[in-house]
């Protein structure tokens, strides 16, 4: 071996017996003491007598279908429904089913359209004014198991402004409640 390869092995000794003495030392001098309870206290909830509901209720949708506006429901459904679904008599399904004539449609009708398990499930059952703003509200809610990718609208206005638009979308719509 070299003299300089003996240099680095030395180095390499020596630090290494300098940090484990200093390490003796710095915990003599220092010597923490253990604290007889936890200085951070976790609280444990105490279990609720009843469960809150986990979402709050949906504001009824029918009052506020008098003062809503078709037109900006128009708009609501250009922005927000119009890439998976088509407003059109007789028009094609996208996506999701043509919504034409949807206010008061049965669930699962629209003819060649290929429905979630969970919307065949409430064929025969109308599609009325809540049923339609609980929908639009949150569908995985409303309708566990859809396949309805859409996350919800919150605004409670621009439902009414959208189901306002809906209705339109017949030869004969329904009436208001």
């Amino acid at each position: 071996m070299s003299l300089e390869a003996n240099k680095v092995f030395a180095a390499v000794l020596t630090a290494g017996v300098v940090f484990m003495v200093s390490g003796v030392i710095g915990g003599a001098i220092v010597s923490p003491r253990r604290l007889e309870t936890s200085a951070i206290q976790v609280a444990t909830p105490e279990p609720a007598a009843a469960a809150a509901p986990a979402t709050p209720a949906l504001e009824p949708i029918g009052p506020l279908l008098a003062a809503a506006n078709a037109d900006t429901g128009r708009q609501v459904a250009q922005r927000a429904c119009a890439s998976c679904h088509n407003f059109v008599q007789g028009g094609p399904n996208g996506v999701g089913p043509n919504l034409w004539n949807i206010v008061n449609r049965d669930h699962a009708a629209v003819e060649g359209f290929n429905y979630s398990a969970a919307n065949r499930a409430l064929a025969g059952k109308p599609w009325d004014y809540e049923s339609l703003n609980a929908f639009i509200a949150r569908p995985s809610a409303a309708m566990p198991g859809t396949r309805m990718a859409y996350a919800g609208m919150s605004s409670t206005s621009q439902r009414a402004d959208l189901i306002a638009f809906l209705r339109t979308l017949s030869s004969e719509p329904a009436p208001l409640p």
